[in-house]
């Protein structure tokens, strides 16, 4: 059935456009989509569309692809006159004109139960913490960064032995899912936002490659939510000690593809050395 609110999606990632076949299969179908635009990709560096995008050309929808959300982009995206949007990892900052244009507002999936880990990693700093639960937060969005009042909120638990590979789909389904549970209600007006406790906000930083480096002499714990974090993203890995002469002395970078933790120690099973083809350690 037709919807008697219109959106606009922004996303651009593949969590974006799971989360957006899933409000399509719900009957909630954007008026338009805006994502990132067409990126060099692969050996060839073939002009590629992001997921959202293929997505909502599949079904039709028109696409915005701009550079950046300046009052050109704005002005394009008001003429939709649409009353919400919602946004899943679209990658860009909004700004207050652009929040503004929508009498509903904005609003947002987080990966985390918001106050706790704002910022653009919160699985992965969920399980550097040794968490044994997260979830996702639908959030309206406000110029601060994930401060805005939390329209729903669900919690899932945290396995030991899952890392973000396994975890990761997980949130996305969860995220996707209470979206479209929450937005019949949120568009009803039966649903008063609660305001995030700022005092207990605390925040996750961008992955870099340094990252992954483990000191194999750090308490085991630590090693193992590190694996656990990376291993969907930069990974991790060590420096071996160094060879004889026949190596040179080198130290070789080993980079760690499985591990456990067994009785209390961390145990790598699988590592690719620099140069070379995967191998047991």
């Amino acid at each position: 059935m037709p919807q008697p609110h219109k959106f606009i999606y922004f996303g651009t990632p593949k969590v974006a456009s799971d989360t957006l076949a899933t409000l399509i299969e719900r009957g909630f179908t954007p008026a338009l989509v805006v994502t990132s635009p067409d990126r060099p990709a692969g050996r060839g560096l073939v002009l590629t569309p992001t997921p959202v995008k293929e997505l909502a050309l599949e079904h039709g929808i028109p696409v915005l692809t701009p550079e950046k959300l300046d009052d050109e982009t704005i002005a394009t995206i008001r003429a939709y006159g649409c009353d919400y949007a919602a946004c899943v990892a679209y990658g860009k900052i909004f700004p207050e004109a652009l929040i503004a244009s929508f009498p509903l507002g904005v609003l947002n999936v987080h990966y985390s139960l918001l106050p706790k880990y704002r910022g653009a990693t919160p699985l992965e700093a969920a399980l550097l913490a040794g968490e044994r639960e997260t979830g996702v937060t639908i959030q309206k969005m406000v110029l601060a960064l994930d401060a805005g009042d939390i329209v729903a909120q669900k919690s899932i638990e945290i396995a030991p032995s899952e890392t973000a590979r396994e975890l990761r789909p997980r949130l996305i389904m969860l995220g996707a899912e209470l979206l479209a549970d929450t937005l019949p209600a949120y568009l009803a007006n039966e649903i008063t936002p609660v305001v995030q406790d700022a005092s207990l906000a605390t925040f996750s930083h961008k992955i870099k490659k340094e990252d992954g480096l483990l000191a194999l002499d750090a308490p085991a714990v630590k090693n193992w939510n590190t694996y656990r974090a990376y291993a969907d993203s930069v990974g991790t890995y060590f420096f071996s000690a160094g060879g004889g002469p026949a190596s040179g002395g080198e130290r070789k970078r080993m980079k760690i593809t499985k591990a456990a933790f067994i009785n209390g120690a961390f145990v790598i099973e699988r590592v690719i050395p620099e140069g070379k083809k995967e191998t047991t350690y």
